[in-house]
């Protein structure tokens, strides 16, 4: 544990930054870290060097997304595919892993799906409201550039696209499974319009690393009660606090 050196150095060094030391991590490992209590979102960037920029960064997400700059832009294009189903509760959030050959277009760049993950209620605001719940779905470039989009799900009907992660759904953290027979079909989760709000953020959980490109769609899909339900009891409300938009354009193209 590197709590006493580091006090030490905190009082030699005007200036210098201690990092609580974390009982619950093992010598190694990233610092523990949850959305509320002494580990809290509010605290991650003293949590460990690692951190710093939950703190001290420029361009971190969410957002509220109050409007945003016209602007000249192609439509994303989704080459997806149906994937075998592999799920994990990662004692953050619930989230499948895609098989390889999946992937988005933006402007002319291709990024590879990797995961979906969910939040609750939804880590972006729009004017100001969040929604029930929110998709990340998480996509990589070959130049490892990442790129998530975000689907807003508000209240409403039951999601047919979720029945199969909710249906195998881990009620506690654990490994990755692969589950025999089912597959995701990532198509599914999405509304008819792709019409989005773009701009440049970070990783919404720590190490809250910048340079993601984020695209928001403005068509929201729904999330029935039972759904959410099932979601809160296995995950508690996992959403990251708005983060100011400081210097940023947000773009609508």
């Amino acid at each position: 544990m590197k709590a006493i050196y580091l006090g030490l150095c905190a009082a030699l060094m005007t200036g210098a930054a201690a990092f609580a030391a974390d009982p619950h991590a093992a010598p190694g490992a990233p610092a523990h870290w949850e959305y509320a209590g002494e580990t809290g979102a509010e605290k991650w960037g003293s949590l460990s060097p690692d951190y710093q920029l939950c703190s001290t960064g420029q361009m971190q997400s969410p957002i509220d997304i109050a409007d945003g700059f016209q602007a000249d832009g192609t439509p994303i294009s989704l080459n997806y595919n149906p994937s075998a189903l592999n799920i994990i509760h990662n004692g953050h959030t619930i989230q499948a892993n895609f098989q390889p050959g999946s992937s988005m277009t933006a402007s002319g760049k291709r990024y590879d799906l990797l995961q979906v993950h969910f939040h609750t209620p939804s880590e972006h605001a729009k004017a100001g409201e969040r929604a029930a719940m929110e998709a990340h779905f998480v996509h990589k470039s070959a130049e490892g550039k990442l790129a998530v989009l975000g689907v807003m799900m508000q209240m409403g009907a039951d999601n047919p696209a979720l029945e199969s992660l909710w249906t195998h759904m881990p009620s506690e953290a654990g490994p990755a499974r692969d589950i025999a027979g089912a597959t995701i079909d990532a198509k599914a989760f999405f509304p008819a319009s792709l019409k989005y709000h773009r701009y440049m953020g970070s990783l919404t959980t720590p190490p809250c690393s910048e340079g993601v490109n984020w695209f928001v769609l403005d068509e929201p899909v729904t999330v029935g009660q039972a759904q959410l339900e099932k979601f809160a009891a296995a995950i508690s409300a996992n959403s990251r606090p708005l983060q100011p938009v400081n210097n940023r354009l947000v773009l609508k193209p």
